[in-house]
């Protein structure tokens, strides 16, 4: 009883990967912003380069 009492102590004070997770939480959550940016801007980006690029052929 007295080894599994310790060995629970141990993994409770074990604190090596939290950094590691945090940091993951940090990616992950930036990843969903940014495809809910893409997601919403997309059209409207692919227009302006429509629109760049028409220019473009345009000059003689």
């Amino acid at each position: 009883m007295l080894s599994l009492l310790k060995l629970f102590t141990l993994m409770k004070n074990n604190r090596k990967g939290q950094g590691m997770v945090e940091y993951g939480l940090i990616i992950g959550l930036i990843a969903v912003v940014v495809i809910a940016a893409l997601t919403l801007l997309g059209p409207t980006i692919r227009d302006l380069f429509n629109d760049v690029n028409t220019e473009l052929n345009n000059i003689p």
